[in-house]
């Protein structure tokens, strides 16, 4: 898209209307609100239904083989988005690439309303992922058509889109998990559904009057040739993995533990062909080859990071219904009321932080330094979580300001890396790969997910001692490492700060 296209887009969008800021953002505010809502409620209470009896209302399975499914669950989630952006990129364009998402997330939502054992899950899986592949991307891309590059009202209004993500998250386990766990999961999950609808309807009443000719456009629309051809890949494809399947299940080799192993496996596969590729391409430069050497080690800790970030939906959350008081100051707690406190505290210290790095200016840390100050205190949120089995063994259920301490350390290790990072990758990336790298970006929690989904195996009540102290160890040793050599990154980054 050519710079005049862009400014005739511009020219169709209402730009004043929500807090100073273009009509559209209070759309997609609003459509990102519901989506996090049905998604957060959703996930608030995914494991306790997969692990809670059948008598319970919950589908029997093993704690362990549920805890790897949260963790690949999120992988395949955070990998779908390179689906959806090229589906926008080449076919629909975001505007409408937005809308089949959400129509596919909802239908996720309802098919986990109704009773349909593990078959159901599996489906309502599939379509949530596709669906939020679909919209996740490119509902950010959307903020982003509605300013112009100069427009100085554009990093307030991703600031605005941003806390209606995180109050989605915020509300979401408060009602959905309260009404899983005390009535039923899958009334639980039919409130995650009607938070979807409520997305669409807010998306579909506004889209036209609010948005103009943004997200409409498709940049790099396919060719006539190029079309039959995807077609043809796309439907062999999917010949071939039914029968896989079909093969897979009635043979009785194709089991969910090797489903997860392979699932595992591409984790690290994708984002190393994704460096290969870019490394040897004729198109990337002698600086930007160094600079892509310098993200590898900020790649790395970003795994280590999301590693111990995203265990807060499986590995806490198993923590939390288990071996955690669930009262505290004379009121009941709901296990899945936890998932509402990073979103919580993100939008408590995010405005902190946003001013204590114009405050500091030239002087504030590097961004290896700030990578490394993240990761370091991703590791003290599950050193601290030693202390508990220390002082009172594993027999008796602990403080769950122990679980509120360990949630705070991890948010503010989020808010030193993961706004970073996004800003980083913007800045390491080759000028040929720009939106690749944003790939490459969120397959960093892909990856760690993956990877979780193995790691997670190894936890229980009599190891968790062990558990915690290990990985936040290694994350702490990670961190200090990659402050030690952050100078010799920022030669590699060949003046990027």
């Amino acid at each position: 898209m050519n710079s005049n296209e862009r400014d005739e887009i511009l020219k169709t969008i209402p730009q004043k209307g929500f807090f100073g800021h273009p009509k559209g953002l209070s759309t997609l505010f609003f459509t990102e609100f519901w989506e996090r809502f049905s998604y957060y409620g959703m996930r608030a209470i995914l494991l306790y239904y997969m692990y809670y009896q059948v008598t319970n209302g919950g589908l029997g399975l093993d704690q362990t083989t549920a805890n790897s499914i949260m963790a690949i669950y999120g992988s395949l989630v955070y990998m779908s988005g390179i689906i959806g952006g090229w589906i926008a990129d080449r076919i629909l364009g975001m505007n409408r690439t937005v809308f089949y998402g959400g129509v596919l997330i909802m239908i996720g939502h309802i098919i986990l309303s109704f009773p349909g054992g593990l078959t159901a899950l599996l489906a309502s899986m599939l379509f949530i992922v596709i669906g939020t592949g679909l919209l996740k991307p490119n509902v950010g891309g959307m903020v982003g058509e509605l300013y112009s590059k100069q427009d100085p009202r554009r990093d307030s209004g991703f600031s605005i889109y941003y806390m209606g993500i995180n109050m989605g998250g915020f509300i979401a386990p408060l009602i959905v998990g309260t009404i899983g766990q005390k009535y039923s999961f899958h009334l639980g999950f039919a409130f995650a559904a009607a938070g979807m609808f409520a997305g669409l309807i807010v998306y579909l009443l506004t889209r036209k009057k609010y948005f103009g000719l943004a997200g409409t456009i498709v940049p790099n629309p396919l060719t006539a040739t190029d079309r039959r051809k995807v077609t043809k890949t796309i439907s062999l494809s999917v010949v071939v993995l039914a029968i896989i399947f079909w093969l897979g299940v009635s043979g009785g080799w194709l089991t969910i533990e090797r489903v997860i192993f392979f699932i595992s496996i591409l984790g690290v596969i994708i984002p190393t062909v994704y460096f290969i590729t870019m490394y040897r391409s004729k198109k990337t430069t002698a600086d930007e080859r160094s600079r892509l050497l310098a993200y590898i080690p900020l790649f790395v800790a970003a795994m280590m990071f999301w590693a111990i970030q995203e265990q807060g939906s499986n590995i806490l959350a198993t923590y939390a219904n288990e071996r955690t008081q669930l009262t505290f100051a004379g009121f009941e707690l709901q296990s899945s009321w936890f998932q509402s406190l990073n979103p919580l505290f993100i939008v408590m210290l995010a405005p902190i932080f946003a001013w204590m790095w114009v405050k500091l200016g030239d002087r504030q840390p590097s961004t290896p330094q700030k990578f490394s100050l993240g990761l370091i205190f991703a590791g003290l949120s599950f050193i601290v979580m030693i202390f508990p089995a220390l002082i009172n063994g594993t027999e008796s259920l602990v403080s769950p300001l122990w679980l509120v301490l360990s949630f705070f350390l991890v948010v503010l290790g989020e808010l030193l890396l993961s706004p970073v990072g996004l800003s980083a990758s913007t800045k390491l990336a080759p000028a040929a790969f720009a939106a690749q790298m944003m790939s490459l970006w969120n397959l960093s929690n892909a990856s760690a997910q993956a990877i979780n989904a193995q790691v997670v195996r190894f936890y229980s009540v009599e190891t968790e001692a062990i558990y915690f102290g290990v990985i936040g160890g290694i994350a702490i040793l990670l961190g200090i490492i990659l402050f030690l050599i952050s100078p010799k990154l920022r030669r590699f980054m060949r003046g990027i700060n």
